[in-house]
């Protein structure tokens, strides 16, 4: 089966062939910086450096660049607030981004352009669209002349009559067309600027991410993502400015990943329900709340709620406590088995199963499913008494495997690492060898208070945090 993706721009799965063979340019848009982000920013942090790996695990070549919005209106305002500038509110926040993602198994892009740094490349952009006769400049400001692209409205689906009806141009307002986008914002009084033709000011949103991914990926891309909010205007207008202008599609494919509701209400910062992934991850496992995304396909809507990413940890630790008794087996074992070439193939059609289900437009929750019925079948593995090492090290490497793909850890590595915790599991062992049970339940009553359950299983002693 060949990989399918969903393209926003078809409304269809179509096969993926990469624009060079074997190699894939990627692009999707990163935050704006000025402030900590919040569960549903993570959403595309996590779905598309899942999409990345799993095109990296199929052998392809990937060039991932996702950018971070370092100036802005809202990064104006923030610094305002705070008593800074923009550029002091920009480095905090995406120091900021990148601890928060790190911790949710995000690696970091190829590269991740700032605005501020491709201001030449923004400028040039603008101009060669003016010269082009698809921009034109009003009172220092720059605007993109909508009508002029034949075909706008293409990725959202809208005609642009329809567009226009919906549109209407301000009291005061300079652009000629209502559908006209700000390609160049002349600099207000105090403001962060830039000098340009048109003299001081800052670039509109959407040019930005045309700019960026033109500098760093060419003309046109295999891969453009973000979240679905951004189809339009966003896309819709980086496709216009950026197809006007290299005359050439700006992406093959579209991909764009659902919303996230807040205890089954839209996440709006009106409302006070959005939630900082900073203060998430101070609560829950990060792997938790990348788990908890992945369970649902990309492009459908996930509601979040403390219960549900509860539910979410019960389900991961049901994979985890599979894979741990694995590999504490294999310490113990000896090779008595004779049925491993029947087990070798039942492994090998789980992970047929995991590439199936990720080939079609990256199937995350059916690609965990499979590593549920893994887990189960490699428990009904390990109640037999006879095992053989080399399946229980075929079983542990696909686990650590198709996890890696998913961005998952299948250890708890902080809780595990804490050698306090393992001695006085030691000590107790050896005082239960040597009878001295009062001990032994000495340190188990001393763990308990340390909020450690010790769960005494045939494959040995196992504990975790309550």
């Amino acid at each position: 089966m060949s990989l399918v993706i969903y393209n926003t721009l078809t409304r269809q799965k179509e096969v993926f062939k990469p624009l060079e063979e074997g190699k894939v340019k990627m692009y999707v848009c990163g935050p704006t910086v000025y402030n900590y982000i919040h569960i549903g920013n993570a959403r595309p942090a996590i779905v598309f450096d899942t999409v990345r790996r799993y095109l990296e695990y199929r052998g392809y070549d990937v060039n991932f660049i996702s950018n971070f919005t370092d100036v802005d209106d809202k990064l104006i305002r923030a610094a305002k607030e705070l008593g800074t500038d923009v550029p002091t509110v920009a480095e905090r926040f995406i120091n900021s981004y990148h601890e928060d993602v790190c911790a949710l198994g995000v690696q970091e892009a190829d590269y991740h352009p700032r605005v501020t740094e491709t201001m030449p490349e923004i400028i040039d952009f603008i101009s060669k669209l003016v010269e082009k006769g698809y921009a034109y400049e009003a009172k220092g400001d720059v605007y993109f002349k909508t009508r002029a692209f034949d075909g706008y409205g293409k990725l959202s689906h809208q005609s642009i009559d329809d567009l226009r009806s919906g549109a209407r141009i301000e009291v005061g307002d300079i652009k000629k067309d209502p559908l006209d986008f700000a390609l160049w914002k002349s600099a207000k009084e105090g403001e962060i600027s830039w000098e340009s033709p048109w003299g001081k000011g800052r670039p509109g949103w959407h040019i930005e991410c045309s700019a960026m991914a033109k500098k760093y990926l060419g003309d046109s891309i295999d891969i453009h993502g973000g979240g679905q909010d951004l189809t339009f205007p966003h896309h819709e207008n980086e496709i216009a400015q950026s197809e006007a202008l290299n005359e050439a599609p700006m992406a093959k494919y579209w991909m764009h990943n659902g919303y996230i509701n807040i205890n089954n209400e839209k996440m709006s910062k009106s409302l006070g329900n959005f939630v900082l992934v900073h203060d998430m991850i101070k609560e829950f496992d990060p792997q938790v709340i990348r788990f908890f995304m992945m369970a649902v396909h990309y492009r459908n809507p996930i509601n979040f709620s403390n219960e549900l990413l509860q539910s979410a940890e019960v389900s991961l630790n049901r994979i985890r406590t599979a894979y741990g008794n694995l590999k504490h087996r294999l310490e113990v074992s000896a090779d008595l088995a004779s049925d491993a070439d029947q087990w070798n193939e039942k492994i090998e059609q789980f992970k047929q199963s995991f590439i199936t289900e990720m080939d079609d437009d990256f199937n995350t929750a059916n690609a965990i499913a499979v590593l549920f019925d893994m887990a189960k079948e490699a428990n009904v593995y390990l109640q037999s008494e006879n095992t053989s090492t080399a399946v229980l090290a075929k079983f542990i490497n696909l686990f650590e495997e198709l996890a890696g793909v998913l961005g998952l850890t299948l250890t708890e590595e902080k809780e595990l690492l804490d050698e306090d915790i393992e001695a006085l599991i030691e000590e107790r062992n050896t005082a239960r060898k040597e009878r001295n049970f009062a001990r032994a339940d000495e340190i188990r009553d001393q763990l308990r208070d340390m909020n450690i359950v010790l769960e005494d299983t045939p494959q040995g002693v196992r504990w975790k945090r309550q």
